[in-house]
């Protein structure tokens, strides 16, 4: 059920800097922007790394799976084991939530049912 990892969120205090210091030093590319968070690309994917400065998303790196329906695969997932840590709840492209697996590592499972941030940034 696991689709492929959509992006990595990580959460940084200085938006501007970081997206200059991933673009300059890493080479990604902007993909979309808005006032708290930023999605960049690399060049032979299309996952992103979003840097965001969110003070409701806690300050660690969390890779988001992607999945095609939130509220079904969290069904699935706690049925086999895994518990609910947040969620299912909204967000711009779909539903989010996080659960862990037995052994306590968070997974965020992210849907797009109410479709993909379109490509807003030019550079």
């Amino acid at each position: 059920m696991l689709r492929k990892i959509d992006c990595v969120m990580i959460k940084v205090s200085d938006l501007d800097r970081a997206v200059a210091f991933y673009r300059d030093v890493f080479g990604l590319r902007t993909l979309w922007r808005d006032d708290e968070s930023v999605g960049l690309v690399f060049p032979d994917s299309d996952a992103e790394i979003v840097l965001h400065s969110m003070d409701a998303i806690p300050a660690r790196v969390d890779v988001n799976y992607l999945v095609d329906d939130v509220a079904a695969a969290v069904r699935a997932f706690t049925a086999k084991g895994c518990r609910v840590v947040a969620g299912p709840f909204p967000i711009p492209i779909g539903k989010c939530a996080v659960i862990a697996d037995p052994f306590g590592t968070p997974l965020t499972l992210v849907d797009m049912t109410a479709g993909p941030r379109s490509a807003n940034f030019t550079a």
